[in-house]
């Protein structure tokens, strides 16, 4: 398959049927596949700015005590900019994702101050394979994950929109990050997540249980260099799909559980 036929049939894959996915953890009997698997990183690409997918720059993805675990004490020096994300194999569309995170630790030296304990998934995203080296970040739409500061209102479940738009509220949506409704979460306690997620229509998050963000209609940003990049390779502009990714941005934070539902399209 050419690149031009790959980005566009990523972009709007529709659910199909496991077996047809050949997706590397089955379903159980309520259809929750669960992307990590709790013992090692099969079906996951790491892509860390600077280096090659596939490359694991300083074992930054790694599986520990049956946690996915986004750590940099093998980092020598500063941080750099090496912003990293880890793409599940297959693209999605219709489903909701659930994600249980918590920050632990210490940022590593010099990263940004707006990345403390800041993290999150990325969502209708491009895949590895067809972002630059130096790129920082995917084209997608991003549910940030914040950790309070200890005193501070931070709310976590946030939108961020690295080359991308929305609709909220009837309107365009151009702002980058716009914050949730959540409550804020100090320490290292877990959080759970949960995006839902209906291809085109609309996307809702939630934290804990708790509805905070809703948005319909993610799109290609045509004034953002990479997302012209793909609009220029064939990828639709509006995004009713794509890649999952979970995000490394210099503060340690911990996974334990990844797992998702597909949705029938109609939904």
């Amino acid at each position: 398959m050419n690149r031009r036929r790959f980005l566009v049939a990523t972009a709007v894959a529709a659910p199909v049927s496991l077996a047809a996915r050949g997706l590397a953890h089955a379903a159980d009997n309520e259809g929750w596949i669960q992307l990590f698997n709790g013992r090692d990183l099969a079906g996951w690409t790491p892509k860390i700015r600077g280096h090659e997918a596939g490359e694991n720059f300083a074992d930054t993805f790694r599986v520990d005590g049956g946690v996915l675990k986004v750590a940099y004490d093998k980092y020598t020096g500063p941080f750099r900019g090496r912003y990293g994300h880890l793409f599940y194999e297959k693209p999605f569309s219709h489903y909701v994702l659930r994600i249980e995170y918590r920050f632990v630790g210490e940022q590593a030296e010099r990263g940004p101050e707006w990345a403390k304990r800041n993290s999150g998934v990325m969502i209708h995203g491009q895949t590895p394979q067809s972002m630059t080296k130096d790129q920082q970040f995917p084209v997608s739409i991003e549910v940030q994950f914040l950790g309070g500061d200890g005193t501070n209102p931070r709310p976590t479940g946030n939108l961020c929109t690295p080359g991308t738009h929305v609709v909220m509220n009837g309107q365009l949506h151009t702002q980058h990050c716009t914050n949730s409704t959540s409550d804020t979460f100090h320490g290292d306690q877990w959080v759970a997540a949960e995006i839902e997620v209906h291809g085109n229509r609309l996307i809702r998050h939630a934290i804990n249980g708790k509805t905070v963000l809703e948005y319909s209609q993610p799109q290609l940003d045509e004034a953002d260099e990479d997302a012209k990049r793909l609009l220029a390779g064939g990828y639709p502009k509006l995004l009713a799909g794509g890649t999952i990714s979970l995000q490394s941005e210099s503060h340690p934070v911990e996974f334990r559980k990844v797992e998702l539902k597909e949705l029938p399209a109609d939904e």
